[in-house]
């Protein structure tokens, strides 16, 4: 019989160590590919602007400087309206976007996916047809509403359709119905717990991958987003449309723009990064026996 091979006490798939190499080249060649576009854009953003307008580019710099950070934050302090506030219309918006449409998306699967009530499926197919929608298609219907509402140049308009996104209730309902067993749920409401308090403490830890890939979604759709045509404030723009505004001032600024993109990606790259080990170590572990 042939011996398996283990690893850390653990079995491991029975291919030859030249087999584990080639994986391992390949993975680390693709990953390296992946990662130029990121190392191309914060090499852009230490180059002067001689170099930014070399051609053909470079992925390397020959004189790396700060200056372009520099100008940024000096453009940044020339605008009429503080640039806290644009930070914070940005992280309240993105954050409170985020809760919102993680809680109303989970509540509304595990009722879609878990809850038995006449009319269930014609909703989930409702649900399932939007998809083939692009906002822009339902933009002129959704200020009208927002207007009637009196919503036009407020929080509201931004957040509350950020609750209702309805990639996020389908991705939450099909893990839903895969990652959580009615026998459990069964067991629950048998024990006296109500049914928010078997979403809330059974359900939703059973798709924390589900959960946190939304989450990773939603934020960072939200931090991204640039001007908005129900607002008109000043006062209630986001951090994405400052930028942009202080970077189209023509050449000169391009390396102000190259800054501007290195800073803008930060908060997202240090969410998703957080959050991916979750769910790697979430998806990992949550297998279960009945």
């Amino acid at each position: 019989m042939k011996k398996l091979r283990t690893r850390k006490h653990a079995v491991v798939l029975n291919r030859s160590v030249g087999g584990d190499i080639g994986i391992n080249f390949f993975l680390i060649l693709m990953g390296a590919f992946m990662f130029l576009p990121m190392l191309y854009v914060v090499m852009q953003s230490l180059k002067p602007l001689d170099e930014l307008w070399m051609f053909p580019p470079r992925f390397y710099v020959i004189n790396p400087t700060f200056q372009n950070f520099g100008d940024l934050f000096t453009l940044m302090g020339e605008n009429w309206v503080p640039f806290s506030r644009y930070v914070f219309n940005t992280v309240f918006i993105s954050i409170t976007g985020t809760f919102g449409n993680l809680l109303f998306s989970s509540m509304a699967a595990y009722a879609l996916a878990k809850i038995k009530f006449p009319g269930r499926n014609v909703m989930f197919q409702m649900i399932v047809l939007s998809l083939m929608f692009h906002s822009t298609v339902t933009s002129v219907a959704n200020f009208i509403t927002m207007s009637a509402i009196g919503w036009v140049d407020t929080y509201f308009a931004i957040i509350v359709p950020a609750f209702s996104t309805t990639l996020g209730l389908y991705l939450m309902k099909q893990f839903m119905e895969s990652a959580v067993s009615d026998e459990v749920l069964e067991s629950a409401r048998l024990d006296g717990s109500g049914e928010f308090k078997t979403y809330w403490l059974i359900a939703m830890p059973m798709v924390k991958p589900a959960w946190l890939t939304l989450m990773i979604e939603s934020f960072k759709g939200l931090w991204n987003s640039g001007s908005s045509i129900y607002i008109q404030s000043e006062q209630l723009k986001s951090f994405n449309y400052a930028i942009n505004q202080i970077v189209s001032g023509g050449i000169a600024r391009a390396g102000a723009g190259a800054a501007a993109t290195v800073v803008m990606m930060i908060v997202p790259i240090t969410v998703f990064v957080i959050c991916q080990s979750n769910v790697i170590e979430t998806m990992g572990s949550s297998g279960m026996k009945d």
